[in-house]
């Protein structure tokens, strides 16, 4: 038995040999790959190369302004010069003014830019206009202010690993202001009892530092707190930087709608209207929609020049003598006939 077992022993130890010096093979040849392959890399990075990657600052707009806050887009051109495409892992971004800090953030994970490409990344930042007048008293509404951006943008590329591309960009913005409105008067072109026909004499002061291009003005007014109505006006005007501007807009209504408040209309003591409404302009910084509004003010009621009368723009007043006599009919005639009218559908006693 010990005979017969000997041989196996042997036979076995060759075999494990075999096997052994078989595996060094196979391991030096999958080294030998190994090193190829890096030193084919390593040519090939040598060939092609890795760099850094280019930004800069291409454009700044301002999509969407108005009295509360501006929505700013800044666009950065970033260009990838390496074979791989790269991430953009952060964007932190800060606006200031004469060095004090408007707004500042962080965009993460703000996308990748492709092998040997170009990307354009947009930043968008919103500035809210209440935040920076309750921290800086000096920036007032109406005003222009300088503006600084500082962007970083957080690549990570291959070889030289996490890289920070400082970006400036210096600009103006303004902090816009709603124009001011008033009714300087309101004259008649028919005055009726059931239908009046007349003239708005509109008065638009611009109360910024830039110019305004009206495009369209939108609006309703009341008289003694009765609606008149409304008027959508498209008509294009300049209104220079601390400007004024007069548009005359047509309207009709019906003064028996105004009740005893007729009275103080006739009897010239002046007339209490409130306007509400918007204008769309152009500015330098892009179109703006800017609400008007005026309360509690007070204007006069004017009647077109009519046969033998010298002043064009007579006030329609009718005094308490006057009114007698339109009780008693002896004024039925002339500029104040139709006024004489409404003496007799009204209580005015």
């Amino acid at each position: 038995m010990a005979s017969s077992d000997k041989p196996e022993v042997v036979e076995r130890d060759v075999s494990e040999k075999g096997k052994k010096e078989e595996g060094e093979d196979k391991g030096g040849f999958i080294d030998k790959v190994k090193d190829f392959i890096h030193d084919i890399g390593e040519k090939i990075e040598e060939a092609i190369g890795f760099g850094k990657p280019t930004a800069d600052v291409t454009g700044i707009h301002i999509p969407s302004i108005n009295l509360n806050k501006a929505d700013i887009v800044v666009d950065v051109l970033v260009s990838n010069p390496n074979p791989v495409p790269i991430p953009l892992v952060d964007i932190n971004y800060l606006i200031e003014s004469d060095g004090r800090k408007l707004v500042s953030g962080l965009i993460p994970d703000a996308g990748t830019i492709h092998a040997h490409g170009s990307e354009t990344v947009k930043i968008p930042v919103t500035l809210v206009y209440d935040d920076i007048k309750s921290t800086y008293d000096d920036i007032k509404p109406g005003s222009i202010i300088p503006y600084r951006i500082k962007v970083d943008l957080i690549v990570d590329v291959p070889i030289f690993g996490r890289l920070t591309l400082p970006l400036e960009k210096m600009g103006e913005i303004p902090i816009p202001y709603k124009p001011d409105v008033d009714l300087e008067k309101i004259h008649f072109e028919r005055f009726n009892f059931e239908e009046t026909v007349a003239i708005l004499h509109l008065k638009l002061e611009n109360k910024n530092d830039f110019d305004l291009g009206l495009n369209d003005l939108d609006f309703e007014i009341w008289l003694s707190d009765v609606s008149i109505g409304g008027a959508d006006v498209t008509q294009s005007t300049k209104i220079a930087k601390n400007g004024i501007t007069y548009i005359d807009v047509p309207i009709t209504f019906r003064p028996k709608d105004f009740g005893s408040a007729l009275w103080d209309m006739i009897r010239g003591r002046g007339t209490g209207y409130s306007i509400k409404g918007n204008v769309n302009v152009d500015t330098p910084f892009g179109a703006m929609k800017l609400p008007i509004s005026k309360e509690g003010g007070t204007t006069q009621l004017k009647k077109n020049k009519e046969d033998g009368d010298d002043d064009e723009d007579d006030e329609i007043i009718l005094s308490r003598s006057t009114i007698v006599k339109c009780k008693l009919g002896l004024l039925f005639e002339g500029k104040t006939a139709e006024l004489c009218l409404l003496v007799h559908r009204i209580d005015l006693w």
